[in-house]
């Protein structure tokens, strides 16, 4: 047996060193050597024991001879939850969770681990909160709590050794910031520490198939504290979207090796925990009594499932030489971008006036589909023209004035009707020749011709 062995790495150059000094040698970067292990442990050169997983097979096979089989799922009883997954759990999987503190990452676990308890056995390891802690939420929460086993640990090769002896088929870790391992002398939350325990308890995953699901924190940009080499060791990465004061909680994947990414489920916190959303369309449209200017209604595509969001847009005289272009669950230089698009081929100029654009509900649009519903949006703010009612739009703006189409078009025009929207200006390319009942659809080709259908 190999005995631990330290180095000190530097993180811009590679240079290596025996012990850490703040300045590297070689690049003369400050601060930035960290510490890794580089030789390696029992852990790191042999399996656990009991289990008889796949990692460490060398034996070579052709493509042809492995089964292309679907993944066994399970269900975790959340119905959004199973949506972000793919279609529930897979034994063996490693899940990132990150998001804001108090946003409901615990609460969510707790509520599966309270599910799957009567099926599966499972194991909540906490290294951040007591036991009683998690009791008084559990009991706030009305779980059933009985078949949920609680381990206080915030050393991995404590907790591994418990979940040998427990067997655990789902395993939760809260969180990788304090958990550390006794092979590295660096402090809890490190980046030596966080990725080398992660790596211990990835290894223990995949070779008892236990699937594993870790909380990680976020800096003030929203991204996982952290290494970044921790997104690709996991398989699946999710993110709580939203702000913590709000009611809606959104979750979001951004890496799903066993489904699709961009997938989207949607939560309410309530006094009884995170309750699921089947219907978020009704809670991202702002139902006015009367109509109002520089709102437009689109429906984006999240993963699998079409979403109605409403858009609005603000546009008011300035009175600073820069005038300020704000945004708010979009791209800040897509919406400079399509300003500009407006100007050249629309005749439209708002050089001189501040816009603000805001998505409704705290979601994030990712897709370019929104152009057309910003551009209609901004444009009924300027006139001080509301749009008519029943009005839903969505397509792709090109800098040259082309409106080009969006995937799944005719599941985004299903949606706009099951909602009761009675006309939808979209790219002509999205036209079919027999769309929903109750449905006037107008197909464009440019700017103009869209432009051109407001009243």
């Amino acid at each position: 047996m190999a005995k631990s062995k330290i180095k000190y790495s530097c993180t811009a150059c590679g240079a290596e060193a025996s012990k850490w000094i703040g300045q590297c040698p070689e690049c003369e970067a400050w601060n930035t050597l960290v510490e890794m292990v580089v030789q390696g442990t029992v852990a790191r050169e042999g399996r656990f024991a009991g289990y008889t997983g796949s990692a460490g097979t060398t034996q070579v096979q052709s493509l042809a001879q492995v089964s292309p089989d679907d993944v066994a799922r399970i269900p975790t009883g959340i119905g959004e939850f199973d949506r972000v997954l793919g279609g529930g759990m897979v034994s063996g999987s490693v899940v990132l969770i990150g998001g804001d503190p108090g946003i409901g990452k615990s609460t969510l676990l707790l509520q599966t681990l309270a599910a799957l308890g009567e099926r599966y056995t499972t194991l909540y390891v906490s290294g951040e909160e007591s036991p009683q802690q998690i009791s008084l939420r559990a009991h706030r929460l009305k779980l059933p709590t009985a078949n949920t086993r609680l381990l206080p640990e915030t050393r991995v090769e404590g907790i591994i050794q418990t979940a040998l002896n427990e067997r655990p088929q789902v395993l939760v870790v809260d969180s990788i910031q304090t958990i550390f391992t006794e092979q590295l002398q660096s402090a809890p939350g490190s980046v030596a520490q966080v990725r080398e325990s992660t790596a211990q308890l990835v290894r223990f995953a995949k070779q008892s198939g236990t699937s594993l699901f870790i909380v990680g924190h976020v800096t003030k940009d929203g991204q996982l504290a952290g290494p970044r080499v921790l997104e690709h060791m996991v398989d699946t990465v999710l993110y709580f979207e939203g702000d913590s004061a709000s009611r809606y909680r959104v979750i979001r994947a951004f890496k799903n090796r066993f489904g699709a990414v961009n997938e989207l489920g949607v939560f309410a916190m309530t006094e009884m925990g995170l309750k699921e959303v089947s219907n978020p369309s009704a809670i991202f449209l702002s139902r006015h009594e009367q109509e109002v200017s520089g709102s437009a209604v689109m429906v984006t595509l999240e993963g699998s499932r079409p979403m109605l969001v409403e858009v609005q847009a603000l546009v008011d005289e300035s009175h600073l030489n820069n005038p300020r272009r704000v945004t708010v669950g979009l791209e800040h230089n897509r919406l400079a971008m399509l300003l500009a698009v407006l100007h050249r081929h629309g005749g439209i100029v708002t050089h001189d006036q501040d816009v603000f654009v805001n998505v409704v509900g705290g979601v994030r649009l990712t897709e370019t589909g929104a152009d057309l519903a910003v551009l209609l949006s901004v444009l009924s703010s300027l006139r001080n023209r509301p749009l008519p009612q029943g009005l839903v739009v969505f397509g792709e703006v090109g800098l040259a004035g082309e409106i080009r189409p969006v995937p799944n078009g005719q599941e985004r025009l299903k949606e706009a009707a099951k909602h009761g929207f009675t006309r939808a200006i979209v790219p002509a390319a999205n036209v079919a020749k027999r769309g929903p009942e109750g449905l006037e659809v107008i197909g464009v080709r440019r700017l103009d011709e869209a432009l051109s259908q407001l009243p």
